[in-house]
């Protein structure tokens, strides 16, 4: 039986309402990665390779799609969540999933939490516990609010749009070398495959794989009749986050490339205030704001939605779940001011192995299991792409495992 459970009463049953809840998933599924780390990651990796950069953004964008087309397209054939595909493939599988996901989203929630406080640290001036417990306030009310579904897709989508304007600004500002940008996109002089896998695990790994896709089934978008729709919505919501990533590029490029050395211990915000003075610095709090709360919303969001399938009285309460998720990883941040670092190694390594655990189910399913799609036949050479992204998707597990050495020595 197809699973259409929403946020809401029911599923959207319009064309508008529809497509207005898709673009709410494709939205959420790029804002969720478009995050704290994912700021702070663009902006070391830019001044550390330069222009050099663009052809690690442009490789991770291609094996961001490769997964999420398949993703999406096991996901909306079947009309199942990842975790009741799981337990149809391995009992017990389904289980599994959902509780790396769910450990790793609340772990990585406190570390959105404190981006938010951090971007209104820098846009206001507050200070950042009231910072963090205002944003967590902000992020429960659009769970609290009768349609809290049709809610969520508009703060993404608005919030997204804002992230990307503020950004294309900033860049605009700095002054980027365009050119060195697009010659070192085809012709790098140095490549850095830690980077890549670096950047494709932040964009692509944990509970952000299942975020759009999860959400799309309770757009009520699902079955083969709609293969055409649900690719593009898989595409659109990776370039809408690679169109973030190459604008913040730029933006902090544009810096770099004028001979300005960023501040070692807070860079990101150092080179918008390079960029543009006193505004560039608003702006930085502004942008990250908009992304550390769309990740909560996010983080949130999709973590109980791995629990849903469990047991109907959490599907009655899921707004109530996803509240007290929020609530938990708030008071945790006001309590110790930060995430501890041991957690966020352990809940990094956890998060490594959602991606080859989980692609490894769907893979399976489209394969092996045509009648969990209703008799769908999976293109082979979509399953080809699925099948060497997952072989990536185990060696970026592993270096995520690794990590684990630090956490018990």
């Amino acid at each position: 039986m197809t699973d259409r459970t929403a946020l809401d009463a029911s599923p959207p049953s319009t064309a508008p309402s529809r497509r207005a809840a898709l673009v709410g998933a494709m939205f959420l599924m790029a804002t969720s990665a478009i995050g704290p780390g994912f700021i702070t990651q663009t902006t070391l990796f830019t001044a550390q390779l330069g222009a050099a950069f663009a052809f690690a953004i442009l490789v991770s964008v291609l094996v961001d799609i490769a997964i999420q087309l398949n993703v999406w397209r096991v996901v909306g054939v079947s009309g199942r969540r990842a975790q009741d595909l799981g337990n149809s493939v391995l009992p017990g599988a389904g289980y599994g999933l959902a509780f790396l996901d769910v450990f790793g989203g609340l772990v990585f929630n406190i570390g959105n939490v404190a981006g938010t406080a951090l971007g209104l640290n820098a846009l206001l001036g507050l200070d950042v516990k009231i910072g963090g417990a205002l944003s967590a306030l902000v992020a429960i009310a659009v769970f609290l609010i009768r349609r809290a579904g049709a809610a969520m897709d508009r703060i993404v989508v608005v919030l997204g749009l804002v992230m990307i304007l503020m950004t294309l600004y900033v860049a605009v500002v700095s002054g980027p070398p365009i050119g060195d940008a697009l010659r070192e996109t085809v012709a790098p002089g140095e490549v850095d495959f830690l980077v890549i896998t670096t950047l494709i695990g932040g964009t692509v790994g944990g509970y952000i794989t299942y975020a759009g896709a999860h959400r799309m089934i309770e757009s009520g978008l699902t079955g083969a009749e709609h293969v055409g729709e649900i690719n593009r919505s898989a595409v659109t919501g990776v370039l809408v986050t690679a169109l973030m990533r190459v604008l913040l590029f730029l933006a902090v490029l544009g810096v770099v490339a004028g001979g300005v050395t960023l501040a070692k211990d807070n860079p990101a915000p150092s080179a918008f205030e390079h960029a543009a003075g006193e505004a560039g610095l608003r702006v930085f709090g502004l942008i990250m704001w908009s992304a550390a709360i769309t990740s909560v919303i996010g983080a949130s969001y999709t973590s109980v939605s791995f629990l849903v399938s469990f047991s109907p009285w959490i599907e009655r309460h899921r707004n109530r779940l996803v509240v007290a998720f929020i609530v938990v990883s708030a008071a945790i941040y006001l309590a110790i001011g930060t995430t501890p670092a041991k957690l966020l190694v352990l809940a990094g390594a956890l998060n490594g192995l959602i991606l080859p655990f989980g692609l490894a189910v769907l893979l399976w399913v489209a394969a092996r299991r045509r009648d969990l799609l209703g008799g769908y036949r999976y293109p082979l050479w979509l399953l080809a792409l699925g099948g060497a992204a997952w072989l990536l998707s185990l060696y970026l597990g592993w270096n995520s495992l690794s990590g684990l050495d630090d956490l018990w020595n």
